[in-house]
Order: C-alpha cells, then structure tokens, then sequence
C-alpha cells in the first residue's frame, strides 16, 4: 500500500496566521487609545469606518497621501531598533497633507514581511500607533502580509494612508503668494525620511563606521543619530494658521528645499533662501565633508536642518515666529519672494553647529 504523505498547512508554506493573530491581539489597545469619537469600528473588521464631524466646515475637503520609510528601514533591519519608524511614517504622512492645510482625521497601514515576528509587528505597530496620538489622529486599520520569498530574512517594508480635512476656504496651495512675502523655516531632527540612501554610503562604506560607533562632532551613537524620528509639524501649525495667514506651506522632503519649495510658488516668483539664516546640526557636516558632497547636492538631497517652510506676509512674520516661540518651538527667518520663475536661489554659505 503506497504511504500517504501528510498535508500540507498555510504554515509549512511559510505563512504564519497564529502568530499574526498573536502580533494583533498584542498592539489592539495601542490602536485602541488613538481611537476618537469618529472611529465607529473596532479593528479586526473587514473594512474601517470614520463618521466626519463637519461642525465649522463649511466646504469640507478631504485630503490624503501615500508614502513610506524608504532606506531609512535598512537602519532598523540592522539595528534591531523598530519602535520609531512608524513615528517616521505618520509624521511624514502628516506634514504632507499639512502643506495644504489639512488636520489629519485618520491613518492606515501596510506592513509586508517575508517571515512575521511578532515583537517586531509589535514594536513598529507601536511607533505608529505613537506618531497617531501625537499628530491628533486615529489609526483605524492596516495590513499585516506574511510573504516568504518576497523579502530578506528580518526585513520588512512599510507604508500609510493618511486622510485629513480642510475647509475649502482655507485650503492653502501657495496661489496667494507675492512678491515681498518672507520664509519662516521649522527645524528638522535630523534626516527625517529622506537621503538615506547616501547617508548609509557615507557612514558605512566610506567612513568605515559601525551603529555603536560614535558618530563625528555629533557625540550620539551612529545609531541615535541616523534614527532620530522625523517631527510632525501639524499640531504647531494648527495653532500659527489660527493666528496669522499662511500663504504656503513646504514639506522638506527628497530633492531638499531646491526642488520642494518651488511646488508651492506661482509660475512668476522664485524663492531666495539665505544660507546664513540658521546653524545646520553637525551631522550634515559629517556628511558633507566625509563624502565630500558638493554644496548643490547637499541642498538638493538632504533637509540640512530645515524641515518645514512657511510663507507669510512680511507684516505678519514677527507675530507667527512668536506664536512659534510661545509654542515651545524654533524658527528662522530664511528667505523671501522675489520675482522671477519658480525656482530657489540661495545666498550666503551654510554654517554649521
């Protein structure tokens, strides 16, 4: 009689449902506390449900992005470090939609493993569920996918949805801009989510550095210092957009202020920035003088220093930088509008700390 081999499972094949539900149970009340009154549906359900409160609107708008980590993911994979990168995620999501005004109203998830931790499914849901209730909104649902053979042993990829409200009168796209109006800049922690890529090449390969190795002039860990999680600014702006007019806002991400700034500018003014305006932190040194990055380049793949721009009439810049200070926050008057085609034309050098 010919033996009969055993059946197979959804396990055998790589697919762990059990400790996908274990990862689940375990982050459900870190999801729960960004919960608002609006959330109508627990998580666990096929589809998620958000009621708008549309008091004070009158024209609602709802605005929304996509995006994820990018390289940034490679440090956590090799630090075994995976609380914050969800901090990241949000934040970065957050400032997106911020850009044109919008309060975020609610966040979604997708994470796509090839094997599933459940520790490091706990530990990145968590710095989502963190960066949720910091920038006000509620994680309502996700995606966790076990893909074996889609991804390297220990490493993952990660992305979110964000979905946030403005009134259509208050919708700010930089068409109010004119000649004259100033450049407020909000500082960054660090890299944020953006030049990663060239970051890992400088420290690793071309300095020889390890993640526990200090990192030059910094006096942090490479580590500490390359995952510091990227700021939202929402929160702080919510309260400037309540007291003076915001003309244009920019989000420093990849191609840095030389190529994010000009999206917001009308097709006849360009930007003029004074690179003397603020002290860049001393890992953007590193970067530069270690892997001997021209001036240009380091403008147009690295925030150095400035995550976020704010254009307002100049009349009214003192009153937002002091609404700034009031908050807790720094700020830099960086630069004006001034006639020509949207494009950025610096001044001065750029210092260091």
């Amino acid at each position: 009689m010919k033996e009969q081999k055993p059946g197979l499972s959804y396990k055998d094949a790589g697919v762990d449902i059990d400790a996908a539900n274990k990862a689940l149970k375990t982050v459900k009340d870190l999801v729960q506390r960004t919960f608002t009154d609006s959330v109508l549906q627990d998580i666990g359900s096929f589809g998620a449900m958000f009621q708008l409160d549309l008091k004070g609107l009158e024209q609602p708008v709802l605005v929304s992005s996509v995006d994820g980590v990018g390289t940034k993911l490679k440090l956590a994979f090799k630090s075994g470090k995976h609380d914050t990168v969800g901090i990241d995620l949000v934040s970065h999501c957050v400032n997106d939609i911020l850009v044109q005004g919008a309060r975020p109203l609610f966040f979604l998830d997708y994470l796509a493993v090839g094997k599933l931790e459940p520790q490091v499914v706990v530990d990145v849901i968590k710095g989502v569920a963190s960066g949720c209730r910091y920038a006000g909104c509620a994680l309502i649902g996700g995606e966790t996918a076990e893909m074996p053979d889609m991804y390297k042993e220990g490493e993952y990829d990660l992305a979110g949805t964000i979905v946030g409200v403005v009134d259509r009168k208050r919708i700010v796209d930089g068409s109010a801009i004119s000649e004259g109006d100033v450049i407020i800049g909000l500082p960054s922690s660090g890299l944020h989510t953006n030049g990663y890529s060239l970051a890992r090449k400088i420290c690793f390969e071309v300095a020889g550095l390890g993640l526990n190795d200090p990192m030059p002039g910094v006096g942090r860990t490479v580590a500490e210092v390359l995952m510091e999680p990227h700021v939202a600014y929402a929160k702080l702006m919510q309260i400037v957009m309540r007291v003076v007019t915001v003309k244009g806002m920019a989000h420093i991400t990849g191609g840095g202020i030389t190529d994010n700034f000009p999206r917001i500018l009308p097709e006849h003014l360009a930007a003029e920035i004074d690179l003397g305006a603020w002290t860049a932190p001393p890992l953007f040194r590193f970067l530069q003088e270690t892997g001997n990055v021209s001036g240009p380049e380091m403008l147009r793949t690295f925030n150095v220093g400035i995550g976020f721009l704010i254009v307002v009439a100049a009349e009214q810049a003192a009153k937002a930088m002091e609404t700034i200070e009031l908050a807790g926050q720094k700020s830099y008057l960086v630069g004006r509008v001034i006639p020509g085609r949207p494009e950025v034309h610096y001044k001065g050098t750029l210092t260091y700390a």
